[in-house]
C-alpha cells in the first residue's frame, strides 16, 4: 500500500496580491477593483476618499515583508508557492501601452527571492482583481477591448519571467462571476444573466488566448485554469434531484469544459436558449477557444447539495448558494466540512478532462486564540487537513494524475469575502485584527510544525483517522 506522495508532488501554499501584500498606491500601482471593496466581495463598493481607511491597504504588508515570509515558507519545506501578480502594478490603469518597470521589477525580487529556496512559483493572472480604469472606462469584461489590454499584460509579463516562472493560471476561479460579478467581470452586482455571459465569454476568450502566449513565450512553461470546485450531491436519491444536481454542477463545469476541450459544450446551447441568452460570439472567437489549458486547478473548501424542492433553505459557503448536507459537521463560517468529497471531486474532474490536475486552495478558516505563552494549537486545522490530504491520498491511488496542493492562506491574510483577520487560515500567525491594530509580527502554529513534517515525509506522517 502507498503511504506516501510521489516523488516529484509539489507542496506548498496559495495566497492572492489584494489580500497579502499592501502597497496599494506604492511602486506606482493603479486603483483595483479589489481596492474599491473595504468590507470585501460581498461587502458595499465605495470610492476611495483621501485618508480613509481600508485593511487590504496595508494587508500583512508582504510587498516589503517577502524575504521573512519566504523564508518561512522554506522552513515548512515548500517546492511551490502559488501567487498572484497585481495587474495595476503592471499596467495601473489597464489600457496603457507600456509598463510600470517599477511593478516589474517587484515581482522580479520576489521571484528571486523564492529561487534562493528552491520554491517554484505558480503565478496566477488575475485573482478577484482587475484595473478599475478599465471598469470606469471601458465596462470592463463587458466590452470586447478588454481581451487586447489582457493578452497584452499576459504577455508583458510572460516575456519578463519566461526564465522564473513555469507555473501559471489565467482567471481565479473563473465560475465565481456568475455570483459575484463586480469581482470577476467588472459588472454592477444587479447586472443581467445577458450581460454577465457575455463578459464571460469575453474572459473565456482571453483566457485562451492567454495560453496561447504562454506556449509560445515560456519553453517549458504549463498553463493551466482555475475552478471553484462547487461540488454539489443530489439531497435525495430522487431523479428530480439527479437532474437537480447534473444542472447545477454543470453551471461551473461549463467553464472547465471550455478551458479544457476548445469550445462551448453542447448543453449550453438549450440553457442559453431557455435563459433568453444570446451570445456574441466571432470566428476569430472560435479559433481562439481551441487552446486547451495544460492542466486543470481549482479549490476545494466544502460540498453541497442540489435538490428541485424550491423551498429547501440554502446556506452560503465561500461564494456558492448550497443546501446543507444533514451528514457533515460545519466549520465556525457554517461551511460544511466534507473531506470525502475531495476524492469524488479529484476522480470526476479526471474522468472528465483526462488532464493533470492541482489542487491550488483548501483550507480552513478559523478564530485562533493564543495560550498565555504565546502558542497557537490550531489542532481543529491540523485535522482538517490531514482529512483531506489523506484523502488526496486516496485519488492518487484511484489513479489520479495530481501535480501538486497548495493550501489556501499559508500565512494568515485578509479572507476575501469579507475582509476579516478574525477568519484565519494560516500556518503562520499575523498580529493583526480586523480593526489594522497589531505589530505585524509573524510566529508559527502548531499546524507549521505538523505541515513540515508531511512535506518531509511526503505524506507518510498523515494519521488515517
Amino acid at each position: 500500500m502507498m503511504h506516501t506522495f510521489p516523488q516529484n508532488f509539489l507542496w506548498g501554499g496559495a495566497m492572492a496580491a489584494n489580500q497579502v501584500e499592501g502597497a496599494w498606491r506604492e511602486g506606482g500601482k493603479g486603483l483595483s477593483t479589489s481596492d474599491l471593496q473595504p468590507h470585501g466581495i460581498f461587502g458595499e463598493r465605495v470610492a476611495r476618499q483621501p485618508g480613509d481607511f481600508n485593511i487590504k491597504d496595508i494587508a500583512i504588508d508582504f510587498y516589503h515583508r517577502y524575504p521573512e515570509d519566504i523564508r518561512l515558507f522554506a522552513e515548512m519545506g515548500f517546492t511551490v508557492l502559488r501567487i498572484s501578480i497585481a495587474w495595476t502594478r503592471i499596467f495601473p490603469q489597464g489600457d496603457e501601452e507600456q509598463p510600470c518597470e517599477a511593478g516589474l521589477a517587484f515581482y522580479d525580487r520576489l521571484f528571486d527571492e523564492m529561487a534562493k529556496y528552491n520554491i517554484a512559483p505558480m503565478v496566477t493572472l488575475s485573482h478577484y482583481e482587475m484595473p478599475y480604469g478599465l471598469v470606469s472606462n471601458y465596462g470592463g469584461w463587458g466590452n470586447r477591448q478588454t481581451i487586447v489590454f489582457f493578452e497584452r499584460y499576459a504577455r508583458t509579463v510572460f516575456e519578463r519571467y519566461r526564465h522564473k516562472v513555469k507555473y501559471w493560471l489565467t482567471f481565479n476561479e473563473i465560475n465565481m462571476s456568475l455570483h459575484a460579478p463586480f469581482t470577476g467581470v467588472g459588472l454592477p452586482e444587479n447586472s443581467s444573466r445577458q450581460a454577465i455571459y457575455q463578459a464571460i465569454h469575453h474572459q473565456l476568450v482571453a483566457s485562451a488566448r492567454a495560453v496561447k502566449a504562454c506556449h509560445q513565450i515560456v519553453s517549458e512553461g504549463k498553463i493551466g485554469n482555475m475552478l471553484l470546485g462547487g461540488l454539489l450531491y443530489p439531497l435525495t436519491c430522487r431523479p428530480e434531484d439527479m437532474l437537480e444536481a447534473l444542472q447545477k454542477n454543470r453551471e461551473w463545469l461549463f467553464f472547465g469544459d471550455v478551458q479544457a476541450r476548445g469550445a462551448y459544450p453542447p448543453y449550453m446551447a438549450r440553457f442559453f436558449k431557455q435563459q433568453g441568452i444570446e451570445i456574441a460570439i466571432s470566428e476569430q472567437d472560435n479559433i481562439d477557444l481551441r487552446e486547451p489549458v495544460d492542466f486543470i486547478s481549482f479549490s476545494y473548501y466544502m460540498s453541497g447539495c442540489a435538490t428541485a424542492d424550491k423551498t429547501a433553505a440554502l446556506a452560503r459557503g465561500n461564494v456558492l448558494d448550497m443546501v446543507p448536507n444533514p451528514h457533515l459537521p460545519a466549520s465556525e463560517w457554517g461551511w460544511q466540512i466534507d473531506p470525502q468529497g475531495l476524492r469524488l471531486l479529484l476522480n470526476m474532474l479526471a474522468d472528465r478532462y483526462q488532464k493533470p490536475l492541482f489542487i491550488v486552495e483548501n483550507g480552513l478558516g478559523a478564530r485562533d486564540k493564543a495560550e498565555a505563552d504565546g502558542a497557537i494549537n490550531d489542532d481543529y486545522r491540523i485535522a482538517y487537513l490531514n482529512d483531506h490530504l489523506v484523502q488526496v491520498r486516496e485519488a492518487i491511488k484511484d489513479g489520479v494524475e495530481v501535480w501538486g496542493y497548495t493550501s489556501w492562506g499559508p500565512i494568515d491574510l485578509v479572507s476575501a469575502s469579507k475582509a476579516e483577520f478574525s477568519k484565519r487560515y494560516g500556518f503562520i500567525y499575523v498580529d493583526r485584527d480586523d480593526q489594522g491594530n497589531g505589530t505585524l509580527a509573524r510566529r508559527p502554529k502548531k499546524s507549521f510544525w505538523w505541515y513540515r513534517e508531511v512535506i518531509k515525509t511526503q505524506g507518510a506522517s498523515l494519521s488515517q483517522r
